[in-house]
């Protein structure tokens, strides 16, 4: 048995923890008037569990390539919350919400809600009946995120480095994949060319001065991760050894001291982050040094996704799988 067949039925297990809690709940909201203090299930229909919007988005999208993988015996209940949240009525009322706050989680919120769109549009087209009803249902949404992402891609004029959700390169990279998988080729275009805009002549990027304590993603594996999309595979390689010269310097695992804290915790999150990024970097360089290094980091991330600290399971598992994915397709 190998690892994901292992983890499938226990991260099948986390979904469904994450999407019956709804307590507690971070909430960022923008409240324009009495009327607009709501409760997050009122506000957020589809995605008010999983602590927050963006993560509990991503665990659907984490159930979705679960049931997708064909590891799980009994896929039953996962089914069942999927097609409960995932109803054309709910996924409306998200769609409005975002068109009517056009910045709420730019860009990974938007980022993820485009990749569970493309995940279950995939398992859709591969034939499964659930996925076809998510896939359609999921459409208003995703016409709210393409529209919102268009807009910020073509205004932007200097990235977003921080290694946390306001990213820049890595919300561009996971837009940029799920316009590929919907067939969006105008929107593709568009994100690419906001890409090579805003990072394509970045040189020397400092690897050693980048860990900071709250990160869960690399700022420079991120943007990285994204030129390799979007640069021929010759392109890519000389941009690479320009832009990272030392990659040991971004190769290390960072440890985590205090378990209960939700900022500290990020650190786990990097690990394993960092892992899933070097696979595909490592793909498209053909390096098997980088393969080694993603390898040590997801087995030290992986560790940390087995907790009971709410702080770490409603989203740390979504990151693992990624890692996972991206190492079976190297």
């Amino acid at each position: 048995m190998n690892t994901a067949e292992k983890l499938a039925p226990i991260y099948a297990a986390i979904v469904l923890e994450n999407l019956s809690r709804s307590h507690p709940y971070h909430l960022v909201h923008l409240v324009r008037a009495e009327q607009d203090v709501r409760s997050p299930a009122e506000l957020y229909p589809a995605f008010y569990t999983s602590y927050d919007w963006h993560s509990c988005v991503h665990m659907h999208w984490l159930g979705v390539e679960l049931l997708r993988s064909g590891l799980l015996e009994d896929s039953a209940p996962l089914r069942d919350r999927l097609n409960e949240n995932l109803s054309g009525p709910k996924l409306a009322a998200e769609a409005e919400y975002l068109r009517a706050n056009p910045i709420f989680e730019r860009p990974y919120g938007w980022a993820w809600a485009a990749r569970l769109a493309a995940a279950s549009s995939g398992f859709a087209a591969e034939g499964d009946r659930d996925a076809a009803g998510w896939s359609g249902a999921l459409e208003p949404l995703t016409e709210a995120v393409f529209d919102n992402a268009r807009r910020w891609s073509q205004a932007i004029n200097h990235p977003v480095r921080h290694g946390v959700h306001s990213n820049t390169a890595f919300g561009l990279a996971l837009l940029l994949d799920a316009a590929s998988a919907l067939g969006r080729t105008e929107d593709r275009a568009e994100l690419a060319a906001a890409a090579e805009r805003l990072f394509g002549a970045d040189r020397g990027w400092a690897g050693r001065w980048e860990l900071s304590g709250q990160d869960f993603l690399s700022a420079g594996l991120s943007e990285a991760d994204l030129m390799s999309r979007v640069l021929p595979p010759g392109e890519f390689k000389q941009w690479f050894a320009e832009f990272l010269p030392e990659p040991a310097d971004v190769v290390l695992p960072a440890v985590v001291t205090d378990k209960t804290d939700p900022q500290m915790v990020h650190l786990d999150g990097l690990n394993l982050s960092r892992a899933g990024s070097l696979y595909r970097i490592s793909s498209a360089l053909g390096s098997a040094e980088l393969r080694e290094a993603a390898d040590g980091l997801l087995a030290h991330g992986l560790d940390a996704v087995a907790t009971e600290e709410f702080v770490s399971s409603h989203w740390l598992a979504s990151f693992a799988w990624d890692a996972l994915l991206s190492r079976s397709a190297v």
